[in-house]
């Protein structure tokens, strides 16, 4: 939530291109704590609007804003009836498989049916890349052995070879947001409520703070402080819309 206004803006700017003329069923499929209901609501406001979520601490807070939740994997969710929209901003990156998940998703969907989705395309990033060579290396390596944050998401053109044949249209395109952060090691905070969480939920609540005093040492040289201090953060996402 500390970094709410910028996680905000792709899914503002996918709801924006979902071209539907009158969906009746919109689903925001891992809804977190419901950022994205309000933008989907004002986006389509004749339709049914769900959250999904697996986490209960997040949908209680997205209970909150007074719009319908639902408590469910989202790897293996599918609901009771087709829907006209499963709107996904930033979840399903941590989801393993997509060669099988983004097909059984456009199952879910019904006739003229879009299935929009952003995740982010950061892997090879230093704020990503170097969470992996920080947690191998120092004292709490045993205790972090075999854990992992999300897995690499595919090439955007592995999910055109994916989709393309099953749907009757699809965009896919990259934006990079460029976040000016500011504080001290903004990035290490941006990166502790995504990223980094696994790694912090894994190890002793003793060791955190050396863990993360070492992952901000390490990443300061790549996000250096401009001269007014402000950290720039260049993010880059990957937007899918495939119509059915």
């Amino acid at each position: 939530m500390r970094f709410a206004d910028e996680r905000l803006r792709p899914a503002v700017d996918l709801a924006a291109r979902i071209d539907h003329a009158c969906p009746k069923r919109v689903v925001d499929l891992g809804c977190g704590t419901g950022n994205a209901l309000p933008v989907l609501a004002a986006r389509f406001p004749e339709a049914e609007l769900i959250g999904v979520d697996s986490s209960p601490a997040m949908l209680k807070k997205a209970n909150s804003t007074g719009f319908k939740t639902q408590l469910a994997d989202i790897a293996t969710w599918s609901p009771p009836e087709p829907v006209d929209v499963i709107f996904s901003n930033a979840a399903l990156q941590w989801l393993p498989d997509h060669q099988s998940l983004f097909p059984r998703l456009l199952t879910c969907l019904a006739p003229e049916g879009i299935l929009a989705i952003q995740m982010p395309a950061m892997h090879n990033e230093p704020v990503r890349a170097l969470q992996s060579i920080v947690a191998s290396s120092g004292p709490w390596s045993q205790q972090l052995s075999g854990v992992t944050s999300a897995p690499p998401i595919l090439e955007p053109a592995a999910y055109y070879d994916l989709l393309s044949e099953r749907v009757a249209a699809i965009e896919i395109w990259i934006t990079q947001y460029l976040h000016l952060l500011r504080g001290k090691d903004p990035v290490v905070k941006w990166t502790m409520g995504t990223s980094l969480r696994p790694y912090l939920d894994a190890m002793r609540p003793s060791d955190q703070p050396e863990f993360v005093a070492a992952y901000s040492k390490a990443l300061r040289p790549h996000y250096p402080p401009r001269a007014d201090g402000t950290v720039l953060l260049a993010f880059r996402r990957l937007f899918i819309l495939a119509k059915k």
